[in-house]
């Protein structure tokens, strides 16, 4: 099961008195998910990055991924949608927000799950506790060079040309950092050393 959700902390009007937690879905779907994972369906949710600050909604990520579930992060996602064995899917209905309408043609499916899996390819993992990705050791001035280099958008070939060093080189340093933060993309692997701290010392 594919399904990406908005932030858990966007209301609808109706839902603005609401505290966090009363007005959180996750909590609902608990049981439900977690039974799911236990006959061994492959759950991937992707959220915003603002969920990584909302205590319920990481309450349930930490229950579900300690049974399997695979959850990650993107900066925006523009609304709710399920997909159910590449065969259903269900996307909502904006007009009614408790209502969604359930999507069965294989080329309207095939489109929703290239969408997912270009946003999930995209998305940065988020651990169980919430928690930022054990930081690596920089160990040495050239390998800190190349990973400020990879925050700044530049290619493999730019990196190795500007140091002078081999692009293998500059793949191998990247690849230490990337296995240690738990990256699977270069996109991530920008993404989680500019937000961890890691290059500012």
């Amino acid at each position: 099961m594919a399904e990406s959700r908005p932030s858990a902390q966007r209301r609808h009007p109706e839902h603005e008195h609401q505290r966090d937690e009363d007005r959180c879905p996750v909590g609902e779907a608990l049981p439900r998910d977690l039974a799911m994972l236990r006959r061994g369906v492959r759950q991937r949710t992707i959220y915003q990055h603002t969920v990584r600050t909302h205590r319920a909604t990481l309450s349930y990520i930490e229950q579900v991924t300690s049974a399997g579930a695979e959850v990650r992060t993107l900066a925006e996602v523009v609304d709710r949608v399920i997909v159910c064995d590449r065969d259903v899917a269900f996307v909502p209905v904006r007009e009614e927000p408790h209502t969604a309408l359930r999507v069965q043609h294989p080329a309207l499916i095939a489109l929703l799950v290239r969408q997912f899996d270009h946003a999930w390819s995209r998305s940065v993992p988020i651990s169980p506790e919430g928690a930022p990705q054990r930081s690596p050791a920089i160990t040495s001035d050239p390998q800190r060079t190349v990973l400020l280099a990879v925050v700044g958008g530049e290619t493999d070939a730019s990196i190795a040309r500007r140091l002078g060093m081999s692009r293998r080189s500059v793949a191998e340093h990247m690849r230490k950092v990337s296995e240690q933060l738990g990256s699977n993309s270069r996109a991530q692997l920008g993404y989680l050393l500019a937000t961890s701290g890691l290059l500012d010392t």
